[in-house]
C-alpha cells in the first residue's frame, strides 16, 4: 500500500492503519484524531473497571456504609485541615 492509500484510510475511515507481517501485527499507525480519543477510552475502560470492582465487593459484603467511607478520606487526606 503507497502512502496515498494509508492517507486515504486515514480520511475515510477514521481508523488506524495496521502493518501486518506474517499475519501477525507489526505496526500501528493511527490517525491524528485519536491522540486524545486512546487516552480518554483507557481512563474510561480503568474507571468501568474500578466501579464494577467496587460493586463486586459490596455484593460479597465487603462494603461499607458511606459515614465511615467518609471518616476514612477525611482521617487520610484532609489532616492537615483540622
Amino acid at each position: 500500500m503507497d502512502v496515498k492509500n494509508y492517507v486515504g484510510q486515514f480520511k475515510e475511515k477514521k481508523t488506524p492503519v495496521v502493518s501486518t507481517v506474517d499475519g501477525r501485527a507489526e505496526l500501528i499507525v493511527p490517525d491524528a484524531g485519536s491522540d486524545q480519543t486512546l487516552p480518554d477510552r483507557l481512563e474510561r475502560a480503568e474507571t468501568v473497571a474500578a466501579i464494577r470492582q467496587g460493586r463486586d465487593q459490596f455484593e460479597r459484603g465487603k462494603g461499607i456504609a458511606l459515614e465511615q467511607a467518609e471518616r476514612r478520606l477525611r482521617k487520610k487526606h484532609c489532616h492537615d485541615f483540622g
